[in-house]
């Protein structure tokens, strides 16, 4: 699957960023075009300039509201942002179909972080744009979650993940979420743990996107994962896992590939990953709420055998019983044996529900805290009646 990349926000572009350097990494590693472009959306030049993979000229990397913010962000207020990216929409989309292999690309993901202002706001509108005008392509949202120091400190931030959720989820084909707070290490610094984290945002992609654009025939799989499996496994609310498992570097010339205990061992391991996958979801939810979902596993083909690929389906169907299941096998990896999961089509998602409840409760409180701004101006102007102006 070919993906053209759009990162809203300071967020969105430094994953955005992370996707450039992954397609980097297909094309020198496998010969693979997975990542037709990627472009950074903003309306703070400084966070622009913080990039190190997406192309340095204006069309790759746009600031948007020039007049209204002069280069300096919108403060987190995303009503701001939702209407500049109205205003200059056309300059963004005029940017991308410039892109030389713009029409080739399968998808559009666009990523953004719920809780600023500038990706919250924007990644609605884009998407709409995107959608009305290319209506053959889908269109997929990446949201990001924040961290629960920041819903607790910030009370903006609950404002502008629930208005963008519901904004984003009406108008795009699928929506990954992804929550910050699963991904944090508690004693890394704050930019190394910003950076990883992105990474792992991104890694399950990999293989993904470049297992149906294999060209080398020992590397395609008996069951292949190309665009149109992942397309039609993508609907509304979805999360993704990824799970993987160090392989033997060197087998043994006397160790018996046929024997019981080698032949459980393998199987064993590749449970294992797929549990690993489940665990290490992009957000917490319950697997039995999927409509769809998908796995591929990634392995050396002499690693792969049909007993493994039962047993990771019985563990997926297991845990979402009701879902139509999707699989596929990418032989690949050297040393590495990996799964990633889709789930897709979420019935019941907690997390969204807890931003949407709690809406309430802050529009309710920024409501009282103008009312006793107010009171407070009032008293004071009648205090100060008898005093005289210099004016």
């Amino acid at each position: 699957m070919k993906l053209l990349v759009i990162g809203m926000g300071q967020c969105g572009g430094r994953i955005a960023d992370q996707f450039a350097r992954m397609g980097r990494r297909a094309r020198r590693e496998r010969g693979i075009e997975a990542i037709t472009d990627t472009y950074a959306i903003n309306t703070d030049v400084a966070d622009l300039s913080g990039l190190s993979h997406i192309k340095t000229d204006y069309q790759h990397r746009i600031t948007i509201g020039g007049r209204k913010t002069g280069g300096h962000g919108v403060g987190k207020i995303n009503d701001l942002a939702s209407e500049i990216a109205r205003d200059d929409a056309d300059k963004v989309i005029d940017a991308i179909r410039k892109a030389k292999r713009f029409f080739e690309s399968d998808a559009f993901l666009l990523v953004a972080s719920t809780a600023g202002g500038t990706g919250s706001g924007s990644i609605p509108v884009i998407s709409q744009a995107l959608k009305s005008r290319y209506i053959d392509k889908p269109v997929y949202a990446l949201l990001v979650l924040p961290f629960e120091h920041e819903e607790s400190t910030e009370v903006r931030t609950v404002y502008n993940t629930a208005t963008c959720l519901k904004s984003v989820s009406s108008v795009v084909d699928a929506v990954f979420l992804v929550d910050n707070q699963r991904y944090i290490k508690k004693d890394a610094t704050l930019r190394n743990n910003m950076v990883r984290i992105n990474e792992l945002i991104v890694e399950p992609f990999y293989d993904l996107l470049c297992a149906g654009e294999e060209k080398k025939t020992k590397y395609i799989g008996s069951r292949l994962i190309d665009a149109g499996d992942i397309i039609q496994t993508l609907s509304g609310w979805s999360v993704l896992g990824y799970g993987k498992s160090q392989l033997p570097l060197f087998r043994l010339p006397f160790v018996n590939r046929v024997n019981f205990r080698t032949k459980s061992s393998e199987t064993h391991k590749g449970i294992q990953t797929m549990d690993a996958a489940i665990s290490e979801l992009s957000l917490e939810c319950n697997p039995s709420d999927s409509v769809k979902a998908m796995y591929l596993l990634s392995a050396p083909a002499k690693e792969m055998n049909m007993d493994l690929v039962k047993e990771l389906g019985d563990s997926l169907r297991n845990i979402a019983p009701e879902a139509l299941i999707r699989y596929g096998d990418y032989p690949r990896r050297g040393g590495l044996l990996t799964v990633t999961v889709i789930l897709s089509q979420l019935k019941e998602v907690n997390k969204v529900r807890s931003y949407y409840t709690a809406f309430s409760d802050v529009t309710a409180r920024n409501d009282k805290v103008e009312n006793d701004i107010e009171a407070g101006v009032e008293r004071l102007a009648d205090a100060s009646a008898a005093v005289p102006s210099l004016l």
